[in-house]
């Protein structure tokens, strides 16, 4: 009877220490955070700043260039189609109607109808310049994010370390465990977050790019599809 009593007794403290451990051990994303003290804090507050930016930046621009990606496929055939009869006004506000990056170059070349190909080809060029431009506004900043989120993090990394090494050596031998914990929670808190960032803005960045190299590619056939059209012997 009394070693039943100690074998429940001594199961129920189990219990009680397992339940206690499994308290200690959790910890919310939140928690987690103010754990890292001020510089933590701040530090994330930044890297939230820039994923929303990179977030907004990436959605804003994806939606830009699937709109210019967007061109009807019997386009190009209208438009040889006005040239071809002269209809160069009915070509004019085809190209207005549609509205595309490939249509305003189409347009500009339309434009210089008449002069020499290689000066239809140079103003087409320029404009597409100006259309490429349009298309990657703002996706530098993506680039520049991807790069600049793991260093910040690693900023918080290096002030949680150094936060960690001063309490060591003020702790007259004697380490508070809590006040170095904050520097350890400031330094991996900040390089995961940093990371994350760094990971979804360049994800983010380089998927743009391939968008917009589609669109760029696009924009180079159909000018060279008219070009080709104006360089056919009446």
């Amino acid at each position: 009877m009394i070693s039943l009593l100690l074998q429940d007794g001594v199961q129920e403290g189990a219990e009680v220490l397992t339940d206690e451990e499994s308290v200690q051990k959790t910890l919310s994303i939140i928690e987690l955070i103010g754990s890292g003290g001020t510089a933590g804090m701040v530090i994330i507050g930044i890297l939230f700043v820039l994923l929303v930016v990179a977030i907004y930046i990436y959605f804003e621009r994806l939606f830009a260039i699937k709109a210019a990606s967007k061109v009807d496929s019997n386009f190009m055939n209208q438009i040889k189609d006005h040239v071809t009869h002269g209809k160069v006004d009915s070509a004019q506000i085809l190209c207005a109607q549609v509205n595309s990056p490939v249509s305003r170059l189409i347009n500009k070349g339309i434009t210089r109808i008449g002069k020499p190909l290689a000066d239809i080809n140079t103003t087409i060029e320029n404009a597409g310049r100006l259309e490429i431009y349009n298309l990657e506004k703002n996706v530098s900043i993506l680039a520049t994010i991807s790069g600049a989120a793991p260093m910040i993090g690693f900023l918080g990394t290096v002030i949680g370390m150094i936060l960690s090494i001063f309490e060591i050596a003020n702790s007259g031998g004697q380490i508070d465990i809590k006040l170095l914990a904050d520097g350890l929670y400031t330094a991996m808190t900040t390089t995961v977050g940093g990371l994350i960032v760094g990971i979804v803005a360049y994800i983010a960045y380089n998927h743009l790019v391939v968008r917009t190299n589609k669109v760029v590619y696009q924009m180079e056939a159909n000018s060279l599809e008219f070009l080709d059209h104006l360089n056919e012997p009446l």
